[in-house]
């Protein structure tokens, strides 16, 4: 069973729903499903946006931190995976349009950035990249995004000062373009999905390859040895501790 649902509405438009209970987590089966939603619908003529959002309270929580620990060869095939799937959305030579109406945390934050344009509801939840305080390191993928979207003082707000904010501040860090009520946000979605849709296809699919070239650049050039660094931040005793106490915090099991 796929945790990413398929809807088409009018206007030429997909809408992708993470669907992975609770917390929409991301884990090599989540990354897969997502990778194949978006490869199709950038194959399929009739698609002339796509929707991404979440099912449930949450867009996404990131990493699913209840996993099993993984050896080298399963690690190398995650970060694989997550590269792919989230360069496949960068890349998309079509619109992409992040709705986040719940928590959008560490990865899942990341993942509403690879969008082009991100709209919220202005509703009760939470958002941030608070990967530094529970010693978790930034996939390069991850990082290109944050910093291709990002101000850089916002960029340093939120990646170094690790903190999880109300839906409220989203626009002032810049991680969605408008904050809409919880009840007109799918309708404006869709309306405005329809929209840059309509536009001429490779008017769009050219300046927006022009716009996320050199973050993609610089995802292909990771050297193995950068992956490694990233790799062995999740491995150092302080890092594990950390996500040990995060997942004592949230009433996980180890």
């Amino acid at each position: 069973m796929t945790t990413v649902h398929t809807r088409e509405c009018d206007g030429g438009v997909r809408l992708l729903t993470l669907d992975r209970s609770p917390a929409n987590a991301i884990d090599e089966t989540l990354l897969t499903d997502l990778l194949a939603a978006v490869t199709a619908a950038g194959r399929d003529d009739a698609v002339r946006c796509v929707v991404l959002t979440g099912a449930g309270a949450f867009f996404s929580g990131g990493f699913d931190l209840t996993a099993p620990p993984r050896d080298a060869a399963a690690t190398a095939r995650l970060n694989g995976l997550y590269r792919d799937a989230h360069v496949a959305l960068l890349a998309l030579a079509k619109p992409t349009i992040a709705m986040v109406s719940g928590h959008a945390i560490a990865g899942g934050l990341v993942m509403a950035l690879a969008c082009d344009y991100r709209l919220g509801a202005d509703a009760s939840y939470r958002i941030g990249l608070n990967e530094v305080a529970i010693g978790a390191s930034f996939p390069k993928a991850a990082f290109e995004i944050v910093r291709l979207r990002l101000a850089h003082a916002r960029a340093c707000e939120l990646l170094l000062g690790a903190a999880l904010y109300p839906a409220s501040q989203a626009v002032r860090l810049g991680v969605v373009d408008e904050l809409l009520t919880a009840d007109t946000l799918e309708a404006t979605v869709r309306r405005r999905a329809a929209r840059m849709g309509a536009f001429p296809r490779d008017a769009y699919a050219h300046a927006k390859a022009a716009l996320v070239a050199e973050a993609l650049a610089r995802i292909a050039a990771e050297t193995p040895a950068e992956a490694e660094r990233a790799t062995a931040v999740w491995l150092s005793d302080e890092s594990r501790a950390a996500r040990a106490a995060q997942r004592q915090k949230l009433g996980m099991k180890e």
